[in-house]
């Protein structure tokens, strides 16, 4: 695969472009799969935060989650905006991409016992990685075309989905066998660990910056005239929106429905932790999740090209609904794997299929200012969800009932899709 894709990029035009732009999926989910859903929950919850009770460290997990989310929530719409008028999504992507590179590999250098800077620095690599996010994502109108948009999007989760999957193999093997790669222990093992994501990050988004083309505008402005015609986009924008009915509607059928997603993906392993299992047993699930998820999202992305990106979605939330009763009852392990297959089944495809719908409901020359609100709403969600989840095992000291309350979220963005008309939400589109 790897020589399949150095070909590619030896190659001119819309081929290498599309190949650049899916790569940053395969370098970043790396951070994803292994600091945010693996080996952080884990370590946080025995290494840095030992001294605390379980329900506790949730609490201060699910707070982390919620500062960064909040962050990206509040200057989305803003930067994107602002990235738009001076044609500016490479750089900001580069920058936070930077950010979140150099705040992971920090985390190797925090000591035992120190779960307040531990939390200081995850949240300022996770503000990194989703900021960057949302810049990758408005990239997709200008590099691929509108009838490829669900199989590429579809490729891009994909390929984060192997490309997490790999890293976090390699990694978990130096933390089961830390003394055949030179460490210590296992500690070691995954203090390093946070600094291979980090290299690997960085190595895999060179092809981004080198081959991804970004339309330059004409006119020659400051950073500071960006700033200011930023802010008087962000009100014409917002106008527009509420023009755009569909729009609308769908973001907040996507804000609820992604909460219950991200919320899952960010609590999972802290949850089995929880309820008992062993930390083995639930970085083996996660594999699964992954290696499981690189194909189901390809075919989910050939799922909403035939029938539509929509009918995608509905497939993912009714699995997402079984996948969380399910985990409110299991009471072994094996059911955990059980669990991690059918998450990997849906959760690249709801989320592909949700950027390539949005994708077509919004003006191209606005791209990263609408996946500002895209992202806000979703960071929003992730606010939102493991709070909602904290605050629930907190008040009732039960776990259970805490994930069980994640089925509100996946009813409600249900409905609220139910009544998303892309044909007019198109049609609103072109009218602008």
């Amino acid at each position: 695969m790897i020589a399949y894709f150095i070909r590619v990029l030896k190659q001119e035009g819309e081929s290498r472009q599309i190949v650049s732009w899916a790569l940053y999926d395969w370098a970043n989910s790396a951070y994803a799969t292994v600091v945010i859903a693996g080996f952080f929950p884990i370590f946080f919850k025995q290494y840095w935060a030992g001294d605390l009770s379980a329900t506790e460290s949730t609490y201060q997990l699910g707070v982390a989650n919620a500062v960064a989310s909040l962050v990206i929530m509040v200057f989305a719409p803003l930067l994107g905006a602002i990235a738009d008028r001076g044609s500016a999504r490479k750089k900001f992507l580069l920058f936070f991409a930077l950010m979140g590179i150099v705040m992971c590999g920090g985390l190797f250098f925090i000591a035992q016992g120190d779960w307040a800077l531990a939390a200081i620095i995850y949240i300022l690599a996770t503000i990194g990685f989703m900021g960057g996010n949302l810049f990758y994502d408005s990239l997709i109108v200008q590099v691929v075309p509108e009838k490829k948009l669900d199989v590429i999007s579809a490729l891009g989760y994909g390929l984060g989905y192997l490309g997490g999957g790999v890293v976090f193999a390699l990694m978990v093997a130096m933390t089961l066998w830390p003394t055949t790669f030179g460490l210590v222990d296992a500690n070691e093992a995954v203090r390093v660990s946070f600094l291979c994501v980090a290299l690997w990050w960085g190595v895999f988004s060179i092809p981004l910056w080198l081959f991804v083309k970004e339309p330059v505008k004409k006119d020659n402005i400051s950073m500071w005239q960006c700033i200011a015609g930023g802010w008087q986009q962000l009100r014409d924008t917002l106008h527009e929106i509420r023009q755009l009915r569909v729009v609308m509607l769908f973001l907040f059928a996507y804000w609820l429905y992604i909460d219950g997603v991200d919320t899952i993906v960010r609590m999972a392993v802290d949850y089995g932790l929880s309820i008992g299992f062993d930390p083995n047993s639930l970085i083996v699930a996660l594999l699964i999740t992954q290696f499981v998820g690189f194909p189901a999202a390809i075919l989910f992305g050939r799922l909403g090209q035939r029938y539509g990106a929509k009918t995608g979605i509905f497939i993912a939330i009714g699995v997402y609904i079984g996948i969380t009763v399910w985990a409110s009852l299991i009471e072994q392990e094996i059911e955990f794997y059980g669990l991690a297959i059918m998450i990997g089944l849906v959760q690249g495809g709801i989320q592909s299929l949700s950027r390539s719908l949005y994708a077509r409901l919004i003006p191209p020359h606005k791209s990263a200012e609408f996946f500002g609100f895209y992202n806000m709403l979703g960071k929003f969600a992730a606010v939102a969800g493991p709070l909602m989840m904290g605050w629930v095992a907190v008040a009732t000291d039960s776990h259970r009932l805490a994930v069980l309350s994640l089925l509100i979220l996946f009813v409600a963005g249900a409905v609220l899709l139910w009544f998303v008309d892309e044909k007019a939400g198109q049609r609103m589109r072109e009218a602008l």
